[in-house]
């Protein structure tokens, strides 16, 4: 008996003395989910679903995705910041994500504190745009004739909380306007209402709204991201007339916060070599957004100030869920 109790001391000694490449080297043992906070075919599912195939291609299990919508996107977080910490179970990050930690008092996690950064997927530009029959062809153009109308100008967005109805209200303070907010249940039904004219101004993802662009059917302004797109490369950003203005939509992955060190290395060192793959980033251009590579930790800045950032105009506007 003393001789079997030694021996499974000695095992248990080992195991613990193992070498922390060692639990990685064995990951992942059985199939990962990718929870993603939305329905099937949105930008979210599909970088899930293209960087999942990429992942057990390279990890030799299967990385499901898993659409867990509700709750504005509270329903994935939390579930995930409750789930074993084995890298197993793996969130799908979205703008939603940086916005309830300010727009919802009585969540049962903490995003920065719960979710552990693991690696950033996409920075998706929108750009801003009216319908035909607002007379402006620039930013101040725009904000001059905003100003000479205060409050007749509709601006849509994808709901009451979301990002682009948020960055729409910073936009409004920094360029001194009166606009008025359009709630749709989506970005779908608000660019619906543009091209009929319901509505006179929004700023969509690229890739939705470029054919439309194209055809004349709305007219392009600016891009909202800090840089010039390779898509529309004659586009100003709308920085260049408001300094300090930067809205993007950013996607990552995250994990819960006790996820060992070296699964999350691995996991980001595996999804930065999908990013740099030349077939994936095609696959990524489909969503007109550039990559977002980098560390964990570059990662783990980005969401925080992310968070920050648009949790100030929320409690400046006093903006509340619906």
């Amino acid at each position: 008996m003393k001789r079997h109790r030694r021996q499974f001391l000695h095992l248990a000694a080992g195991a613990i003395a193992m070498p922390r490449t060692a639990w990685s080297q064995a990951y992942p043992s059985r199939p990962v989910r990718i929870l993603v906070a939305s329905p099937p075919g949105g930008t979210a599912d599909f970088l899930a679903r293209v960087m999942g195939q990429w992942l057990s291609e390279r990890l030799g299990q299967p990385f499901v995705t898993e659409n867990r919508s509700g709750a504005a996107s509270n329903v994935a977080a939390e579930t995930v910041a409750n789930a074993a910490p084995d890298g197993h179970t793996l969130l799908l990050i979205n703008p939603a994500h940086t916005l309830n930690a300010t727009l919802y008092e009585n969540l049962k996690y903490n995003f920065i504190r719960d979710i552990a950064p693991v690696a950033g997927l996409i920075r998706a530009p929108n750009v801003m745009e009216v319908h035909p029959s607002v007379p402006a062809r620039t930013v101040p153009e725009f904000i001059a004739y905003a100003k000479a109308n205060p409050g007749k100008i509709n601006y849509a967005s994808a709901g009451t909380g979301t990002l682009l109805h948020v960055a729409g209200e910073l936009f409004k303070m920094m360029a001194g306007i009166d606009m008025v907010h359009v709630p749709y249940r989506g970005t779908t039904a608000a660019l619906t209402d543009l091209l009929a004219g319901q509505v006179q101004m929004m700023c969509d993802n690229i890739s939705t709204s470029i054919e439309h662009i194209r055809a004349g059917k709305v007219r392009a302004l600016a891009v909202t991201t800090a840089t010039r797109s390779e898509l529309l490369p004659e586009l100003p950003t709308v920085g260049e007339f408001l300094p300090g203005f930067e809205q993007s939509a950013f996607f990552g992955v995250g994990a819960p916060i006790r996820t060992p060190a070296d699964i999350i290395d691995r996991l980001n060192a595996e999804i930065n070599a999908g990013l740099a793959d030349a077939r994936i980033k095609a696959r990524l251009a489909e969503v007109a957004g550039p990559v977002l590579a980098g560390s964990p930790a570059d990662f783990g800045k980005l969401i925080a100030h992310e968070t920050q950032k648009w949790g100030r105009v929320i409690k400046l506007v006093g903006i509340k869920p619906d």
